[in-house]
This record gives C-alpha cells, structure tokens and sequence, in this order.
C-alpha cells in the first residue's frame, strides 16, 4: 500500500510536465503548455519502493495520460526516461521518469489489467479508485513486455511470446473511446474537462495486431 504525503514539491509535477511534454512525438499542444492536473489513478509497487502514477493533464480540451514512476534513486539504465528530479517535503529527493521505461509500472499495469492488482485514489492513502474499470478474456497471464515505442498518439509494447499480442497505451485520451474489436484486455478511466464536467475514455488496450 502506497502511503500518500500531504506536502510540498519543488518542482511541482506539472511545472515538470510542462517541460518535458513538448519533446515527446505523441504531443501535439503549444511548445508552453498551460497544464491542468485532470485525473489518474495509482498503483501500489508490491515492493513498496517505487510510486506508480497515471496522471491525466489537460491543456484546454486537449487531455493527454502520462504514465510516472518516483524513486528515491537514479534507475540505472533508464537516462532518456527521466522527466526530471524532485524536492519532497518529506521523502527528500525524488526521480520522476516515464514510467512506460520502468518495469514496475509495466509489471504493475499487467496486473492491472489481469485483476491482480487494484487501481488507488491518486491523493488518498489505502482507497479504490471505483471510477478505473478493467476487463481480461485472456487464457492466462501476459508474457513479459518488449521495449516501448512511441507513436503520434501512443506508446505500444509488443509481447514478444504474445502470438501478436501488443499493449497500446494511450497517450492522447479521447471522451468516449473504447477498445477495438478483438481487445483481449483493457483499462478505462475519467478526468476533467475544463468547463467542470467528466470525461471518460479509453486508457489502455492489449490487442492483436
């Protein structure tokens, strides 16, 4: 169970994101995005080291999902991942990276999708998140993912011992979007529009190709 601290961060997770979202090839909004915090939900590291988030930020109607992990240390191998270094009020400094490069996310979002792991409020401490749904028709678990790739709307894993199996995850949300016919597992979930009402959407899908 992921323990959430009331407290500050210098930067804040958004003054990062507002850097570092103009330099990915899904993002299509200004090069100084004025982002709004909209959603997202957590996930517990069964390690208890690692902080999983899925964070949906908004710039006017636009909404994109950016998937994050914090650590207490650099991950090594992973330098072209790292959004950037935090100063917790409590846990002191923290590495925010991409979590689609970190194999606790990846790991914990397959559990995820398969019910063995359950979606947390992003800002309160051992709560359900009841607004995530997820769905498996799959025989058995998910193999091990491959690298992610990035496109001009997702992020896809392919599942090398998948029989063509690949995870989409996407980046750019859509009010209304569901899984495509023959999805064998996917995630859903909310956030905010701007003028204050609630948006649903598709986040994630494990499809054949």
């Amino acid at each position: 169970m992921a323990l959430i601290h009331h407290t500050t961060l210098k930067p804040t997770k958004v003054e990062l994101l507002a850097g570092w979202l103009p330099t990915r090839p899904w993002y299509h909004g200004p090069a100084a995005p004025e982002l709004t915090r909209a959603g997202g939900f957590r996930l517990d590291d069964p390690a208890g080291e690692v902080g999983i988030e899925f964070m949906v930020v908004t710039d006017g109607p636009a909404a994109c999902l950016v998937p994050l992990t914090y650590r207490g240390a650099p991950l090594p191998g992973a330098e072209h991942a790292l959004v950037g270094t935090m100063e917790h009020g409590v846990l002191g400094t923290r590495w925010a990276y991409d979590g689609c490069h970190d194999p606790v996310l990846t790991g914990a979002l397959l559990a995820l999708i398969e019910g063995r792991a359950e979606a947390q409020a992003q800002s309160v401490t051992d709560t359900p998140d009841r607004e995530v749904a997820r769905s498996y028709t799959g025989a058995g678990p998910v193999p091990a993912l491959g690298a992610p790739v990035d496109t001009d709307e997702s992020t896809e894993f392919p599942v090398p011992d998948g029989d063509g199996l690949v995870l989409r995850l996407r980046r750019v949300l859509t009010a209304g979007a569901t899984a495509p016919d023959g999805a064998v597992g996917q995630v859903t979930g909310a956030w905010d529009r701007p003028d204050g009402s609630r948006a649903r959407g598709l986040f994630a899908a494990l499809e054949r190709r």
